[in-house]
């Protein structure tokens, strides 16, 4: 990476985190309060996932995610020049044995990941563990959010996999034999050309992509949600809970119900923690 480039963002990484949340308190003011950023999707998103919940509460939960969403911005700026020492401080995995487990079995693991807490920090995983890491991401049309999102996710060993190619790396993977543990991002909405399944989630009628636990199940390997929580500001701890160690083609779409469970529950314990300004139901709510 062409560091030149990227040298502004650079003076904004080297700065200590009390300054990182000075700026993005600023910036949460901008885009709260001046451009309103994607306000509409999140209102209707909140209204409809937390239909009891007053007006008062609903408000609360918007402002703390746009507080949250903020800080997760300069945090991932933060990562282009974070240390180890630092790394271990603010990122804690409080079971770390589950991952040791899989590995002296033999096993890879699919990580059933989601928009939640802040999952540009799960680039840090290579340092708890002796799995190579991937990632499924899909390319950005902005090359130059593209490219550094790239270098940011990739700058602690893990290895970034177009979606479309996800399965034949995997498959070169477990032919060379090499222990994987693999990133796959399960809240995003489908393509309309894939294959979904459907089920409630977060109160309403909600279609789900199918493609990892295909995958985990064609090439056995456990599959694992990692539950994030934020115990105070730029701090986070996630523990690593099973959705299935071993998927079989006889029970279809368990691996995803169950994940479609764990996340809910981890949304509920801090629903400000997950990206409500993703346009998740765009097929069923009109946003603009």
């Amino acid at each position: 990476m062409n560091r030149l480039l990227y040298l502004p963002l650079y003076f904004i990484s080297i700065l200590p985190f009390p300054f990182l949340y000075f700026l993005s308190d600023c910036v949460y003011f901008l885009y709260y309060y001046i451009l309103q950023y994607r306000k509409k999707i999140v209102r209707i998103n909140l209204e409809n996932s937390f239909p009891l919940l007053s007006l008062s509460e609903l408000k609360t939960i918007e402002q703390e995610f746009y507080h949250h969403f903020c800080d997760v911005l300069f945090e991932a700026i933060k990562a282009l020049t974070i240390s180890k020492k630092t790394i271990l401080k603010r990122f804690k995995i409080t079971n770390p044995e589950m991952l040791e487990r899989f590995y002296l079995e033999n096993r890879s693991i699919m990580l059933y990941t989601a928009h939640m807490g802040n999952w540009e920090w799960l680039s840090f995983i290579p340092h708890y563990t002796r799995f190579a890491t991937s990632t499924f991401y899909q390319p950005l049309s902005n090359k130059y959010i593209n490219k550094l999102m790239f270098y940011i996710r990739s700058k602690f060993g893990t290895h970034c996999i177009p979606s479309k190619q996800g399965y034949k790396e995997l498959m070169r993977f477990k032919n060379e034999g090499v222990l994987s543990l693999n990133c796959l991002i399960g809240d995003q909405r489908p393509k309309h050309n894939s294959q979904r399944h459907n089920s409630t989630f977060m109160s309403q009628e909600t279609d789900f992509m199918v493609g990892g636990d295909q995958i985990a199940t064609k090439l056995k390997q456990a599959v694992l949600y990692p539950e994030i929580i934020k115990p105070k500001r730029g701090h986070y701890e996630l523990t690593f809970k099973v959705i299935e160690e071993r998927p079989t083609h006889e029970e279809k779409n368990k691996c995803i119900n169950a994940y479609i469970e764990l996340l809910e529950q981890n949304i509920m314990k801090q629903p400000e923690l997950w990206l409500w300004s993703h346009r998740r139901w765009k097929d069923k709510h009109r946003y603009i």
